[in-house]
């Protein structure tokens, strides 16, 4: 699935360097996945940190420093799209920050001591995806202060927006899924075997 990721961004012309972050462990395999795959625009693999912040933030530090903006993925993602790349790309070129979201399709409840205790209008819900565009400065800006206040932030979007800077909304995918399940692999393969007919 990984090479799928990547393959993804190295079509992309609105992207330049790929940084990929990950266990040491894993440094060498992924190298050589990358050079299989034909995955010419990679520039490092290099050893993530104890926390999401850690990893962003190694993986920001290991990017060429003329580098303006930093789009987070997660590799768990294969399945995102050109479009969405390239719309978060031009979104954080404008105004510094943005990321692809999808409109929530449930009903959503508030839960409290195992009962529903409100409904949640989901017309103003929003489900977040990678990549989340950033400006280079304003998010080592944001990692910096979430590990010094050490938060533990699920995306990378919350700890700009702890700065008080907005993150614009972009179009995000149906099809941008995140695989932590064996369900969301057979969702993904059932997905990728469309793309290829």
């Amino acid at each position: 699935m990984l090479a799928h990721t990547l393959a993804a961004f190295e079509k992309c012309a609105d992207v330049r360097d790929i940084v990929l972050v990950c266990r040491e462990q894993d440094i060498v395999p992924y190298t050589e996945l990358a050079r299989t795959f034909g995955i010419s625009k990679l520039r490092t693999v290099t050893r993530g940190g104890g926390s999401r912040t850690a990893s962003v933030l190694a993986g920001v530090n290991a990017a060429p420093e003329d580098t303006a903006l930093v789009a987070v993925h997660d590799g768990a993602r294969p399945l995102v799209s050109e479009a969405v790349i390239s719309e978060a790309v031009y979104a954080a070129a404008a105004h510094g920050a943005a990321a692809p979201v999808v409109p929530v399709k449930d009903s959503i409840k508030r839960i409290e001591n195992g009962v529903i205790a409100a409904d949640v209008p989901r017309d103003t819900l929003a489900a977040v995806q990678t990549p989340q565009v950033f400006a280079r400065p304003l998010l080592l800006r944001a990692l910096n202060e979430a590990a010094r206040q050490g938060q533990a932030y699920t995306d990378d979007c919350a700890a700009v927006e702890a700065l008080g800077q907005p993150v614009y909304a972009t179009h995000g995918s149906y099809e941008n899924i995140k695989i932590t399940t064996p369900e969301d692999i057979a969702v993904a393969e059932a997905l990728l075997q469309k793309e290829e007919i």
